[in-house]
């Protein structure tokens, strides 16, 4: 009997191992949690929708291509947080966040947002990639957790310095004299210093600088203003309603100067504003994020949104772009472990490539991609065309407007 038993457990072991074996083998990776976050009510509705859009379409490829391979094909769990368009929205998110076990944030969008979040999430390791936020103070806090992909706005307005400088000799040097206007937050005000202290280094006059709420209802008094100073350039740093109601009240008042060349303006690089006002929109410049024309995914991706009756906005390439550079780091960290994405990314180095905006190879230095740079837009027969850099621009600047 004692033998009979002891065969029949044995035999009962071996099958039960025998059984287990497969399921280990083929058992499906557990998937990784990644912490999405937009402002998706609120003021900054759009372009919260836009960030999601581009994360969910990364999201969507790189699990239907087969998931993590490094982490044996796990796939991707978008964990979503509605920062409401303010910053204790952000931060109960990421709150939230961390009690689910994300491995990492992507998204933010506004500056202020950006900041405060980010901040939370330090408290947890929790690794924080911004897609938009140009606002440097982001990155200059010795956060090890934060990385941002794009350009923030001292490069950006450099760079829309020096292309103001090129664009305004070629024409003969018609415009002198400049207005700024802008969003009284964080963004807008720190882009206003930058440009009061470097226009006047490079021959412009500033004579006046004015500061709108965000949202605002009405800009009759800043036409006005526009108005009476007459200046040769109008330069707003704005969000997209305050600038589509800018543009339109400027265009009803017939007020038009040689140029409107924007900085980081959440309108003057959108579709849907040249769609909806292509007048209002018609030849207005912009110096600010855009997807680089010359890669074959920029225009795959961009035909996966008009396919669904969405406008191309440089929030969801900027999205897609920061999923897909978690996933390299989680791919060279071959683990969902926040330490080890943390590490790879510090370590990027020239080797994450699976991106669609005009950037070199990417390196962080203090959490700042160094290969960030914007492009130069300009609205032209309905169409938003790339001016500079002059290696992969579609169309030449129209400056100064006249009429």
């Amino acid at each position: 009997m004692s033998g009979m038993m002891m065969g029949r457990r044995g035999l009962m072991l071996a099958s039960a191992a025998g059984l287990s074996a497969p399921r280990v083998a083929g058992a499906q990776a557990p998937a990784v949690k990644l912490g999405i976050l937009q402002p998706v009510t609120g003021a900054l509705s759009q372009d919260g929708e836009y960030g999601r859009l581009g994360a969910e379409l990364a999201i969507n490829e790189i699990n239907a291509s087969g998931g993590l391979r490094a982490l044996g094909g796990a796939r991707i769990e978008m964990v979503f947080g509605d920062a409401r368009s303010n910053p204790e929205g952000g931060v109960a998110e990421v709150e939230k966040m961390q009690a689910e076990g994300v491995v990492a944030v992507v998204g933010g969008f506004a500056s202020p947002i950006c900041l405060a979040a980010s901040q939370a999430a330090s408290r947890y390791d929790l690794p924080y990639i911004v897609d938009v936020g140009v606002s440097d103070q982001i990155v200059s806090r010795g956060l090890t957790n934060t990385f941002r992909f794009g350009p923030g706005f001292g490069v950006v307005t450099q760079t829309a310095l020096d292309n103001l400088v090129a664009l305004n000799d070629a024409a003969g040097k018609p415009a002198r004299t400049v207005v700024i206007v802008h969003e009284d937050g964080l963004f807008g005000s720190g882009m206003a210093r930058l440009l009061n202290a470097e226009l006047p280094k490079r021959g412009f006059e500033v004579m006046e600088t004015i500061a709108h709420p965000t949202p605002a209802r009405d800009m009759n008094n800043v036409a006005l203003r526009i108005r009476a100073l007459r200046p040769d350039l109008v330069i707003p740093s704005s969000y997209y309603a305050e600038f589509v109601l800018l543009s339109r009240t400027m265009q009803q008042q017939r007020i038009r100067p040689k140029g409107i060349y924007c900085v980081l303006n959440g309108a003057a690089s959108n579709f849907r504003f040249v769609r909806e006002f292509p007048d209002a929109a018609n030849l207005v410049m912009d110096c600010n994020h855009w997807a680089d024309p010359r890669k074959p995914k920029t225009a795959e991706l961009r035909r996966a949104v008009e396919a669904q009756n969405r406008f191309w906005l440089y929030n969801t390439p900027l999205n897609y772009s920061a999923v897909m550079l978690v996933a390299d780091a989680l791919e060279r960290a071959g683990r969902a472990d926040r330490a080890a994405v943390l590490q790879a990314l510090a370590a990027t180095d020239g080797r994450f490539e699976r991106h669609i905006m005009p950037y070199g190879a990417t390196r962080f230095v203090n959490g700042q991609n160094q290969a960030g740079q914007p492009v130069n837009t300009q609205v032209q027969g309905g169409d938003i065309k790339v001016i500079f850099p002059r290696d992969f621009a579609d169309a030449q600047p129209v400056f100064p407007v006249t009429g």
